[in-house]
């Protein structure tokens, strides 16, 4: 891989990551805690679902 396509990958996952980030956060309190999640976890969340 080159630098340009490293770069494109770290991009696309960061892109992945924010939207991760705020769909968990906009989900209403009751849905989310049903789902087991806990809005302050989102970034956490995110984070181990787009990065491992």
């Amino acid at each position: 891989m080159t630098f340009l396509d490293n770069f494109r990958a770290a991009r696309e996952k960061r892109k992945l990551y924010n939207r991760t980030v705020a769909e968990i956060e906009s989900l209403p309190r009751d849905v989310a805690l049903d789902l087991g999640i806990f809005p302050e976890d989102a970034r956490r969340i995110a984070r181990e679902a787009v990065y491992g």
